[in-house]
């Protein structure tokens, strides 16, 4: 007979290796699946004692598969009276397309149409379909014009589906966890040590140590009611399974953070009948013949590097205290052998949700303590920080320097946030601001910021020097580590375009003051906390023309994201003011920091649009308002879906647009227009056709937090030449 096992991609060479080792011949590892062949036996022991495969399959035929009637015609032929009882249940589990078959829905139920049919006309008896609790479940797997049709050995329920329904399996799948320890080939009888945060890993050393069968767990092999299935092989192979278990051998020591979360893996272990003892505490409890630490670390969030950094540090803690002849087999989101300096003797990156995640098995002798840096915090206090690149005791100098001339700056210029270091050195490539408090001083946060490095540079050593500004920063500015945000700055068409980090954390409101104001800035969901401190004195700007403009003193604020220059407009006496952007989650912000400074009633519109066809719909209604002073601050790129055209680019647009938002400016009325395009270049001439002037004042508006990088952004005012109406 001729089987295949399925299982996660790039996990197939270890599944090929387990079917070896249980008599398969013919073993060919292919992509997320490996075929084998063998009698039924082969089959059934490998649904029984795979801790890798998902699901087993015994082939029954290849047939076309071209379009929906060849798979009908094709699946019609074949004898499944020989295969399903027409009293039984079954349901097809459709995988692959083609070019005519596109949906596996509707292959499956192609296919469930011949099945049916073709037992009717045999018996005159229709098998009823079940999704949910099948008797039998027929796999059929398209791929180009052909498809394999088989039975599902192991049922609907997948293999690494571990014990009954109420079993708690937190953390990584069962068949992840099996991965881990087949990489390192633990044996079961060496000592092993576990960092975990879920049952999962903690179930599958248990089962290795006691030599139990993954299938003993299982209440059924899910084939039972299939005319192949033979009762009496399987209650056979049941028999050698549970005469093959042994006591447990290993002792298995859980370095978990929380005593709690030993009693829980402990209970789960019980629940399934398992043996194994779990001890928690030092490391030294395994003695010196321990063989492998196995480290799932998988929960930390893919860009969370601020997470991953602590996850290294304790695991590099781990590793020095463990017998230098031990190994160490890592599981996490972007790897952490290049974090602990240490070469990987095999790494496997496997997809795991939306990303992938990183399998790599190293010795604990190459782990070596890091260099340590001594840093000094703002209250004379000094902290060594250990570091990964030599060269970042001058990222740390660099910092403290500029951190305290900040620091007095802020100080007499009343200012709470502000940017403390902008790529002062080219290997440490970051933008770090300060959002200080309003109150309590231990709740200000850290906002890091890296200029995503060019190809040319090594992306290890890269991610090292990064990981070591973001150990140092928040002891040299005496910040909470926790309150460390990072998001990567990578160059887009038209500019500079910021990822989040950690865009999966927690939702991290925070209030600050600006020129008297208050705002929300968020720290958790958005790729820019909600107030551009580049545009410090533009916000102040805003408020005195607002005070000297005539009445009736209308603001517009286009491209407004979390309206802070809305705020500083009604801080200067607009009784009108007008905010567009096209995010309704931008909007509700900035009506919520509107209400903190008390800006609430009729005469604050909030509108939800596009902003190049507000403008120009607004431009030519009759009896539109007219605005004595517009803000518009515009991205660099868009291509929203949501937007009228496909896409905004400011240095091909600009010229459109500003000659649109003249056009809603009053008689005196004056516009603000600025963009954070470095090469930006106003065309001037075709804005003086249609009656648009530019005054440059980019220079005046640049804080000196910024002065560094004087490009930050461009800022002019725009009038509608008088000669021109």
């Amino acid at each position: 007979m001729e089987f295949v096992a399925t299982c996660p991609a790039r996990l197939e060479d270890l599944l090929a290796g387990e079917l070896k080792d249980l008599g398969a011949d013919k073993v060919r590892p292919l992509q997320g699946q490996v075929s084998f062949s063998g009698t039924l036996e082969t089959g059934l022991r490998a649904c029984v004692w795979s801790h890798l495969a998902s699901r087993v399959i015994a082939v029954l035929a290849r047939i076309a598969a071209k379009d929906s009637d060849g798979l009908y015609g094709a699946l019609s032929a074949l004898p499944w009276e020989e295969h399903l009882g027409s009293q039984s249940s079954f349901m097809v589990d459709a995988h692959g397309t083609n070019a005519q078959l596109k949906n596996t829905q509707f292959s499956a139920e192609r296919a469930k149409d011949a099945i049916v049919d073709r037992i009717y006309a045999r018996h005159g008896a229709r098998p009823s379909v079940d999704r949910e609790r099948p008797d039998t479940v027929m796999s059929l797997r398209i791929r180009d014009v052909r498809a394999t049709v088989g039975i599902v050995l192991t049922g609907a329920r997948p293999l690494f589906s571990r014990g009954g329904q109420s079993v708690r399996q937190t953390g990584i799948r069962s068949d992840y966890a099996a991965a881990l320890i087949s990489m390192d080939g633990w044996d079961g009888l060496a000592p092993l040590a576990l960092l975990t945060t879920g049952e999962a890993l903690a179930l599958e050393a248990a089962l290795y140590a006691e030599n139990v069968a993954p299938g003993l767990l299982r209440p059924r092999f899910g084939c039972e009611a299939w005319k192949g299935f033979d009762e009496a092989l399987a209650e056979k192979l049941i028999a050698e399974a549970r005469a093959a278990r042994r006591s447990p051998q290993a002792a298995l020591l859980v370095l978990a953070e929380r005593s709690e979360s030993v009693a829980r893996m402990r209970r789960s272990l019980r629940e399934l009948g398992l043996a194994a003892e779990l001890r928690d505490g030092a490391l030294d409890a395994l003695g010196p013949d321990a063989q492998v630490l196995i480290l799932d670390g998988s929960w930390v969030f893919a860009d969370a590097l601020v997470q991953q950094i602590a996850l290294r540090d304790r695991v590099e803690r781990i590793l020095l205290a463990c017998p230098q002849t031990a190994r160490a087999v890592l599981f996490s989101r972007q790897g952490l052998a290049g974090l602990l300096g240490a070469e990987p003797l095999q790494t496997r990156r496997v997809p795991m949700g939306r990303s992938d995640a990183v399998m790599e098995c190293i010795e604990a002798a190459a782990v070596q303590p890091r260099l340590r840096v001594p840093c000094k915090a703002p209250d004379g206090s000094v902290q060594d920080v250990a570091v990964s690149v030599p060269a970042s005791d001058q990222f740390a100098a660099r910092l403290a320097k500029v951190a305290r001339e900040r620091r007095k700056w802020a100080a007499r210029e009343d200012i709470s946030c502000y940017r403390v270091y902008d790529a002062d050195l080219p290997d440490y490539a970051l933008a770090i601001e300060i959002y200080g408090s309003l109150g309590d001083e231990k709740d200000s946060w850290l906002s890091i910021a890296e200029y995503a490095p060019p190809a040319s540079v090594d992306a290890d050593l890269a991610r090292r020097r990064l990981c070591d500004a973001v150990a140092i920063a928040p002891v040299v500015l005496g910040i909470d580590p926790r309150h460390v945000s990072l998001r990567t700055r990578s160059r887009g068409r038209g500019g500079s375009q910021y990822a989040a980090e950690g865009a999966e954390t927690a939702h991290a409101v925070h209030i600050v003051d600006e020129g008297g104001l208050e705002f929300e800035v968020d720290f958790g969901r958005h790729l820019d906390w909600g107030t551009f401190l580049d545009h410090r004195i533009t916000r102040a700007e805003l408020r005195e023309m607002m005070k000297k403009a005539p009445a009736p003193k209308r603001f517009l604020n286009l491209f407004a994201y979390a309206g802070t220059a809305s705020c500083y407009a009604a801080d200067g006496g607009a009784l009108e003011t007008t905010t567009v952007d096209l995010s309704r989650p931008s909007l509700d912000w900035a009506a919520r920091n509107m209400a903190r400074n008390g800006f609430e009633g009729a005469g604050h519109r909030f509108v939800q649009a596009d902003v190049l066809a507000w403008v120009d719909e607004q431009r030519h209604a009759r009896g539109a308002s007219r605005y004595e002073l517009i803000f518009c601050d515009v991205p660099t790129f868009s291509n929203s879906a949501r937007m009228r055209t496909s896409s905004f680019d400011v240095q091909r647009d600009h010229a459109e647009l500003l000659i649109g938002v003249s056009r809603l400016l009053s008689e005196e009325g004056v516009c603000i227009f600025s963009c954070n395009l470095r090469s930006f270049k106003p065309d001037t001439d075709a804005l003086a056709r249609a009656g648009v002037s530019l005054e440059d004042i980019t220079a005046r508006t640049i804080p000196h937090d910024f002065e560094r990088n004087p490009r930050i952004h461009s800022c002019f005012i725009v009038r509608r030449v008088r000669s021109q109406r």
